[in-house]
């Protein structure tokens, strides 16, 4: 297999399966998909993708300099809890307002999804130590090396992979909203516990100082003597 192809697969294959955990983007590109149109989730998840490209590309040539701003990667987090919070009462408030017809109110503006999207991936730094971290272990296994081309088409397999994960949400949706009887109202509901859910453990791994933002911009002072 050629090198780069081997590369791309790669790259493909880990953004594909990071990205079918429950997560901010992908349940919000869902739900996009739901109440507005497949277009719009598209739009949102080509958007969320571009910044995460940008994202690898960065860490990929200035990790040091990333890790070294702790309070600018701390408000993104803070800001991004504030987020999943507003999305999870948002979603509560169209469950119970108006069952099935009502959005979430942050879905609630005239901003293109592609504009929505790269901001909600903007202020999602997580993802910043997720791609290191793989880098990383492709590195030091020899599959990827500093070179520009081989990271282009890591980069290319990346945003296709979360591409493909989104489309899962997204088509996988709609088919469920069109099989089952108010079954908007019901997914409101659902949507709104993932935001909760997911907020409290973000919060709680920030007050503990565990999560992975902590780790990446210590890494540093983690390092044995």
């Amino acid at each position: 297999m050629p090198r780069l192809l081997r590369i791309f697969l790669w790259g493909l294959l880990i953004s594909f399966l990071g990205s079918l955990p429950l997560g901010t983007l992908n349940v919000a590109a869902m739900q996009i998909g739901i109440q507005e149109t497949i277009a719009d989730a598209i739009y949102f998840s080509l958007g969320s993708l571009l910044v995460e490209m940008i994202y690898v590309r960065v860490s990929l040539i200035g990790v040091d300099w990333v890790r070294k701003q702790k309070k600018l990667m701390k408000a993104m987090e803070w800001f991004t809890l504030i987020i999943i919070l507003a999305l999870a009462a948002g979603s509560f408030y169209a469950a119970a307002a108006k069952g099935g017809e009502a959005k979430n109110v942050l879905l609630e503006n005239n901003m293109h999804r592609f504009l929505l999207g790269m901001f909600m991936s903007a202020i999602n730094p997580v993802q910043i130590p997720f791609w290191f971290g793989w880098s990383t272990v492709l590195f030091a296994k020899k599959i990827l090396e500093p070179v520009k081309s081989q990271y282009n088409m890591y980069i290319v397999g990346i945003g296709l992979g979360t591409l493909i994960g989104n489309c899962l949400f997204i088509f996988g949706g709609k088919w469920l909203v069109q099989r089952i009887s108010n079954s908007q109202e019901y997914i409101n509901w659902v949507i709104g516990g993932i935001f909760a859910i997911t907020a409290i453990i973000q919060g709680i791994k920030m007050i503990m100082h565990k999560d992975a933002i902590h780790k990446f911009t210590h890494a540093d002072e983690n390092k044995p003597v």
